[in-house]
């Protein structure tokens, strides 16, 4: 009988792996808070599910000896060194589309919350119940006809600019890796990111973290867009230099942000967009974090969860595993696992 080890997040029972799994493995829950944690745990697990409350270096990697899978239960996997278990000739998985629907629905969500000033009005008129009008809520700009700048068309991105365009919206995206012609077939327009942030009156983040996107929103992207606009970010904090993002909302270089994922989390008490959202300086500002809730509705984790269980029942039953994000790092011999 295998033994698979869940690191974190999720405690007993793992009711649906183990069904899943059934005859095949027994399932562990860690529940790990921290990579120390760890230590020693992953000697003998023949799969390792990570969900995204710890890391997987690649020192940790090395103690999992008989591991014969990785998977990140979720999309983003930055938080696994990919190298180092190709290198030892380990398969990374993901779960890549789970939750499509609910980070869309998030995404947007945000988008109208801070265009109508929602919860800044709301936090504002419930101590004193005044000014019980429109003068609440100061300027709210039409959406119709306003520009949505979709950052990385996948299918998330994807599923937004569709939702965008129900609320007659002008979708501009920027993909360098967008098969030529998608654009046209979802009816948006493709432009570079400089065009992208100067033209948008709300940028939408829908990439994964990389070498290439790590600080990609930062002070040179935030002075370029209008001071009018919004950005959204629910794909990864590290993709956005929150410091800048709290240096340009205080000032008012920028009109409000919905931020659904931060570089650290949970985060410090002393960080400025911590801060400035908290409204330690005396002024509410259009800013709304949510705690890394967009991926989540009780139906996408059931599904993420049964579909990282079924890659691992693939991948000890010997059979083709259909999300392997680490192929390029794996010995020839492993890659058709992948």
């Amino acid at each position: 009988m295998h033994k698979v080890v869940i690191t974190d997040y999720l405690a007993p029972p793992a009711d649906l792996e183990e069904k899943e799994l059934e005859g095949l493995a027994t399932v562990h829950c860690l529940q790990a808070r921290s990579n120390a944690e760890l230590r020693g745990k992953l000697r003998d697990a023949a799969a390792i599910i990570v969900f995204h409350e710890i890391t997987l270096p690649a020192d940790l990697i090395a103690e999992a000896d008989c591991c014969r899978l990785i998977i990140r239960c979720g999309v983003g996997f930055d938080a696994v060194d990919i190298q180092a278990a190709g290198a030892r000739g380990i398969p990374v998985c993901n779960v890549p589309d789970y939750g499509v629907d609910e980070v869309a629905d998030h995404a947007i969500g945000l988008m109208l919350a801070c265009n109508r000033g929602l919860l800044r009005v709301e936090r504002a008129v419930r101590p004193t119940l005044e000014p019980w009008d429109k003068r609440a809520v100061g300027s709210v700009p039409r959406l119709a006809g306003q520009t949505l700048g979709i950052v990385g068309l996948g299918r998330i991105g994807t599923a937004t600019a569709l939702r965008a365009q129900a609320f007659k919206m002008r979708v501009l995206a920027c993909d360098p890796y967008l098969r030529s012609g998608m654009e046209k077939a979802l009816g948006v327009q493709r432009v570079d990111l400089p065009t992208l942030l100067a033209e948008s009156d709300v940028v939408s983040l829908h990439v994964p973290l990389t070498d290439e996107t790590r600080g990609l929103i930062g002070a040179a992207a935030l002075t370029r867009m209008k001071p009018t606009a919004l950005l959204i970010n629910t794909a990864r904090g590290a993709v956005v230099d929150v410091d800048a993002l709290a240096e340009a909302l205080r000032a008012g270089r920028l009109a409000g942000a919905g931020i659904d994922v931060l570089p650290g989390e949970p985060p410090a008490a002393d960080l400025p967009l911590i801060k400035l959202w908290q409204g330690h300086n005396g002024k509410l500002v259009n800013l709304i974090i949510t705690p890394h809730t967009a991926f989540y509705s009780d139906q996408g984790m059931e599904e993420m969860r049964l579909k990282a269980a079924q890659e691992i029942r693939r991948a000890l039953q010997g059979e083709s595993l259909r999300n392997c994000v680490n192929s390029e790092y794996l010995e020839p011999r492993n890659r058709a696992a992948g």
